[in-house]
């Protein structure tokens, strides 16, 4: 195992940051076909030096870069042949140009904070209209490596200190440690309830993060309090659909099903509220998000790919509290009742405009907590893929996200697909 060399990050950032034009670049369609995980970690290794974990049988691999947040860039289901699960924007990598506002640089698990507007965010500073030209995303989780503190075949843990001032002027001081482990199929099984014989490729990371307030001061809801939050992101196509289980319930004791106003009302034929999930496109052609409210939101989403016959879930812990960070783009009079599940979906900002990947979104977030000094907060996600058999694929679908394939690949009419391609 390549333990992460600190001469390779310091020549990696020195790279990055001798640009004298700050601009993120993406054509949008050098990222559109998956390679094999050999091929992308043959990639990233001209860029940042990359830590590969493996699970016993050598079948599960994911490749993690301690340089950009430790985050999980890539899986395979099939060791290094197999195909890549994370969307990795190789135009970004290969510009060596940096952006003031953000670094997507892609990657199916990212560790970012919240909340991400109003007037606690950590994105805007104090003063700021919240607009686009005002925003701007952290170093610390955009650009700063952090630490590797110990590694295995299999496991890897990860630390960072920092400081961070919000909206209103609050200071944080924090550390944060989080731990990137492969599961064994075995593991993975019994984590999920499902049937150990199934013949099904499968992988299966878990990452722990713990955020601790090692400041000097208690942490207060009036001055506000940062949360975990987990974005991972995904090769888009035509055929992939998002799907999310609810609570179901009405709305006067639940609220909406669905938040789905983040950058503007999503279009029915990209949105379905089904009797039991959301379904929503992940084709990577129109810039939409929605999120789930902690009383609607389960510990569960997926997607599933009917090109490449690839089930994807998303698990996460999810206490029983309503407190969550509200990052919408405004001055708000309720800055805790966010969503804690989120979905992306990327596509032109504008009319004529490139997007930025394109790639989708799965995303969970740790609630809202006042943490005390010497207090941490910790979120767990795991992240699944299973491909092969569409039999197979079927009765874990319908007993992880309670419907079948068939109302999954029906869920938006066949004229919609195609007019996505």
């Amino acid at each position: 195992m390549k333990i992460i060399d600190n001469i390779i990050i310091a020549a990696f950032l020195l790279v990055l940051f001798s640009c004298d034009i700050p601009v993120e670049k993406s054509d949008g369609k050098g990222n559109k076909d998956a390679g094999s995980f050999e091929d992308d970690v043959a990639f990233l290794r001209r860029f940042v030096d990359i830590v590969v974990l493996e699970d016993s049988a050598g079948g599960g691999k994911i490749a993690v870069s301690p340089a950009l947040q430790a985050r999980v860039m890539t899986s395979s289901a099939d060791g290094d042949a197999g195909t890549s699960f994370g969307w990795i924007n190789k135009d970004l990598f290969e510009s060596r140009d940096t952006s003031a506002h953000i670094n997507a640089f892609g990657g199916e698990e990212r560790f970012w904070l919240g909340p991400e507007g109003g007037q606690f965010s950590i994105f805007f500073k104090k003063g700021d209209e919240f607009t686009l030209d005002n925003w701007f995303t952290p170093r610390l989780i955009d650009l700063d490596p952090f630490d590797v503190i110990s590694s295995s075949p299999d496991k890897a843990s990860f630390r960072k200190t920092a400081e961070l001032q919000n909206y209103s002027g609050t200071l944080f001081k924090i550390k944060i440690d989080r731990e990137v482990s492969v599961l064994s199929n075995a593991v993975a099984r019994q984590e999920l309830g499902i049937d150990s014989g199934s013949d099904l490729k499968m992988v299966a990371f878990r990452t722990a993060n713990i955020l601790n307030n090692i400041g000097s001061a208690d942490w207060s809801k009036e001055t506000g309090v940062l949360s975990i939050w987990l974005l991972g992101m995904f090769n888009p196509s035509p055929n992939t659909t998002i799907v999310i289980p609810y609570n179901t319930g009405s709305e006067v004791a639940l609220g909406p099903v669905v938040n789905d106003t983040y950058f503007g009302k999503v279009p029915p034929e990209r949105l379905k509220i089904g009797p039991v999930c959301v379904y929503f496109s992940g084709d990577g052609k129109y810039r939409s998000k929605i999120g789930l409210s902690p009383l609607r939101a389960k510990d569960i989403l997926g997607s599933y790919d009917s090109g490449t016959h690839t089930l994807t879930i998303v698990k996460y812990n999810k206490p029983a509290t309503t407190d969550y960070v509200n990052s919408a783009w405004e001055i708000q009079d309720r800055p805790f009742k966010g969503d804690v599940i989120n979905s992306y979906n990327d596509g032109p900002p504008s009319p004529g405009a490139k997007p930025m990947g394109p790639f989708y979104e799965l995303e969970s977030s740790s609630p809202a907590v006042a943490l005390k000094v010497g207090e941490s907060l910790t979120h767990i996600q795991t992240t699944f893929h299973f491909q092969g058999d569409e039999k197979s694929i079927d009765k874990l679908a319908t007993k992880l996200l309670g419907v079948s394939l068939n109302q999954i690949k029906n869920a938006f009419p066949a004229e919609i697909k195609q007019e996505k391609q």
